[in-house]
């Protein structure tokens, strides 16, 4: 059922991709799209405040095993995401993937596979996939 999911919306997206056809446009859609995530998280930082950023250098024992690694390590995030500024992002995120469909659609590659390419990689490599 999720890859007919994914399929769809792979569909969907070459029946609407009307201006922006050539891989130069898609290209550059699909790294405004992104930006336009990573502007719209700030912003729910900077001009909303219902997430704070506390970041600072941290201090990895020599002697930490895995699980301390996980201890130590957090998101640097305060706070919880507010209604308006979760469907903004959200709203950004969508068309990020929309973009991404329509590179892979003029790729001929198919969405699905590259999701479940990704997650048999993370399932086999687990924490030795560094990329």
């Amino acid at each position: 059922m999720k890859d007919l999911i994914c399929d769809e919306f792979q569909n969907t997206v070459s029946k609407y991709l009307l201006r922006h056809q050539s891989i130069l446009d898609i290209l550059s859609k699909l790294q405004e799209t992104t930006a336009r995530v990573n502007r719209a998280t700030v912003k729910s930082v900077t001009s909303c405040g219902c997430i704070q950023v506390h970041s600072e250098k941290k201090t990895i024992p020599q002697d930490a095993s895995l699980d301390d690694f996980f201890k130590l390590m957090d998101t640097n995030l305060k706070g919880e995401i507010c209604e308006e500024c979760k469907e903004v992002i959200e709203m950004e995120m969508g068309k990020t993937l929309f973009y991404l469909a329509a590179l892979c659609n003029i790729l001929d590659i198919n969405l699905y596979d590259v999701l479940i390419k990704e997650h048999k990689k993370l399932s086999t490599l687990r924490f030795f996939n560094l990329t």
